[in-house]
């Protein structure tokens, strides 16, 4: 634990900071509403079930991508490019925004386990232009990876990040300076005429085995032309209609799609519950992320995008479903192949 991939909770001023959020009670931050984090779940069937993992949680070739040069995306639009997993670029107003960026090729604090897909690391942080704002939804692994954060810094301008994780980033040597903290609702002023707000999330945090000493958070990200949700990680809940009820409507909805189980439903939602996630914020159109790259559940591999886009057709949500590197741009583009189908 004394690894500085595992980080540091956060102390002394840092907790201060913390302890006086409203959302921090009884030493551990709080989701808005009751969630249950596995707690009457036996954990040694699920040990055993990740022991001996089916084949098709892994796909069975290397996936195919594109690879877009990043330092010339077009300047007159929004633009996302994926990552696979939770990792995206997005173009507008013409500065660069990174979220929840992991190139070291696993999500977890060691290279050996949870392992990205084949075909998935075709982006390497060399790639990558100067990043304006670097936001960090939380401190889990497949969101904060210590090693593409390392590397990012010396092109990094600002980090944005939910509340404590400013700890982590401090233990690994990244000045204070070029962070800013967000509790939920916070909103702050971007360079280029840009609001980023945090919003509420349903989900934990921690990188041992202490958990919710930081925040986790989803965000807007708006401009006077185009509004994004960054969706990060989360069950389903009241809050995406508390968002619309209080934000507005979106352009794009950036929402999780993968690593659920019923064994931690509250934390992650079902593929089906993810168009209803969209439908309450009232979304022109949904983007589903967390699935692609990495195999940190039990479902197959291409499951989720399957489950996803079978209700998205029901409820007549519009769905756009990139590969890899293949640019979404607002209100233009929205690639929609079956690339998955291998």
């Amino acid at each position: 634990m004394l690894l500085k991939v595992f980080g540091k909770n956060p102390s002394g001023d840092e907790l201060k900071k913390v302890e006086a959020s409203p959302n921090y009670q009884d030493k551990g931050f709080k989701n808005l509403m009751l969630t249950n984090l596995m707690e009457n779940v036996s954990m040694f069937p699920i040990l055993w079930k990740f022991m001996n993992k089916p084949k098709n949680t892994v796909p069975p070739k290397p996936l195919p991508s594109v690879k877009t040069n990043l330092k010339s995306l077009p300047d007159g639009a929004t633009v996302i490019v994926w990552f696979g997993h939770s990792s995206y670029l997005i173009k507008i107003n013409g500065k660069h925004i990174l979220v929840d960026p992991v190139f070291s090729g696993h999500a977890s604090p060691f290279s050996f386990s949870a392992k990205s897909f084949p075909g998935t690391d075709v982006y390497a942080v060399e790639d990558f232009p100067e990043i304006d704002v670097l936001i960090i939804s939380h401190d889990h692994y497949d969101h904060l990876d210590y090693e593409t954060v390392k590397k990012l810094m010396p092109k990094t301008k600002l980090i944005c990040t939910s509340l404590g994780v400013a700890s982590h980033l401090n233990y690994w040597g990244i000045d204070n300076e070029k962070i800013k903290e967000f509790d939920w609702w916070n909103n702050y002023e971007l360079p280029g005429d840009m609001q980023l707000t945090a919003l509420p999330a349903r989900h934990f945090s921690g990188r041992t085995f202490v958990r919710n000493k930081t925040l986790w958070s989803s965000f807007a990200l708006t401009t006077k032309q185009c509004s994004l949700f960054i969706g990060a990680d989360s069950g389903y809940g009241d809050h995406f209609k508390l968002i619309n009820e209080k934000f507005g409507s979106f352009d794009i909805a950036i929402l999780e799609c993968g690593q659920y189980n019923t064994a931690w439903h509250d934390i992650h939602m079902l593929p089906e519950e993810t168009v209803q996630a969209c439908i309450d914020l009232n979304a022109k159109v949904l983007m589903p992320v967390h699935w692609g790259k990495f195999s940190i559940s039990l479902h197959p591999w291409d499951e989720p995008v399957k489950r996803l886009l079978s209700k998205a057709n029901e409820l007549k949500v519009k769905v756009t479903t990139p590969m890899i590197g293949e640019p979404v741009i607002a209100g233009s583009s929205y690639p929609g192949k079956n690339w998955w189908m291998l």
